[in-house]
């Protein structure tokens, strides 16, 4: 694949989306550094899994594209953080963002400079990237207030001061992954289920938001075994979208034995009218 990309590079200059994506790693700095010099017009990139990428290449990237939009990255673990904080100072017009895997260059450092320089940020995947703290969910919950969608699972190191920031700062947030973040405890759900609503006022404009598909729809919590059921039902009750009925599982509970007692409004609904629906009468 490498000598292909270096070959066919130079003739699509007006390349706008570009899918790289292997199952076995073949990629090598030198075609980045090719697609970089010659489609400078790209707006969406996939070099998932290209493990054989080293720090050149997001450079060759950062000064290459700067109307990308839309990256993935994921499992590529030998870019450093200061590479990905580079990248963020000149790929301000990134808006869904995949550094799922990124064990290396996903910490605090990299996601203080894209909260810093990637406010139009709507979508972070960070699954995985064991060394993010609170410090750098915090920057990029304060410096992109239009996040729409974040992936923290596995990101073993945070508290509920990230959830909270995120309560506070992404009124547009949507999804949220928190699998086995065994550090979130109620204090965090209680965030989520305030969120918005500091006065009569706001209580109803939140509450006409909903009803135009605002707040969230997906929320995973599973293994985070320091939540309590009344915590989670708030939460499930603040918004509508969320769903622990069959067929219907937007909020994600498993591994939590101690959460079974959560039910969202039609769960609720279908449990009440269950009995006459089974006996009916002769």
């Amino acid at each position: 694949m490498n000598n292909l990309v270096l070959s066919l590079a130079p003739k699509f200059t007006k390349l706008q989306v570009l899918n790289l994506r292997q199952d076995t790693p073949q990629l090598q700095d030198d075609a980045i550094e090719m697609i970089s010099n010659y489609c400078r017009d790209l707006q969406d990139l996939d070099l998932s899994k290209s493990f054989k990428l080293t720090d050149y290449s997001l450079y060759a990237l950062a000064h290459g594209f700067p109307n990308l939009v839309r990256l993935n990255i994921s499992g590529c673990s030998a870019f450093s953080d200061s590479a990905l904080a580079y990248l963020a100072r000149f790929c301000r017009k990134l808006k869904f963002l995949n550094l799922c895997g990124c064990v290396r260059g996903a910490t605090d450092t990299a996601l203080k400079a894209l909260g810093y320089y990637c406010n139009q940020l709507q979508s972070v995947n960070l699954g995985w990237c064991e060394k993010i703290g609170d410090a750098g969910v915090t920057s990029l919950a304060n410096g992109c207030p239009n996040l729409r969608a974040l992936d923290l699972c596995g990101c073993v190191l945070i508290t509920d001061e990230s959830v909270i920031a995120l309560a506070t700062n992404c009124p547009h947030l949507r999804s949220l992954g928190l699998y086995y973040c065994q550090n979130i405890t109620d204090r965090a759900m209680y965030s989520l289920a305030q969120s918005g609503v500091k006065n009569k006022r706001e209580m109803w404009e939140s509450m006409r938001n909903r009803y135009n598909g605002e707040g969230l729809v997906n929320l995973n919590i599973s293994q985070c075994t320091a939540l309590t059921p009344p915590a989670v039902q708030a939460v499930c009750d603040s918004f509508p979208a969320l769903h622990t009925c069959p067929g219907r599982h937007s909020l994600i509970i498993s591994g939590c034995l101690n959460l079974t007692s959560v039910h969202c409004a039609c769960a609720v609904q279908a449990h009440r009218t269950f009995p006459a629906i089974a006996h009916p009468a002769h």
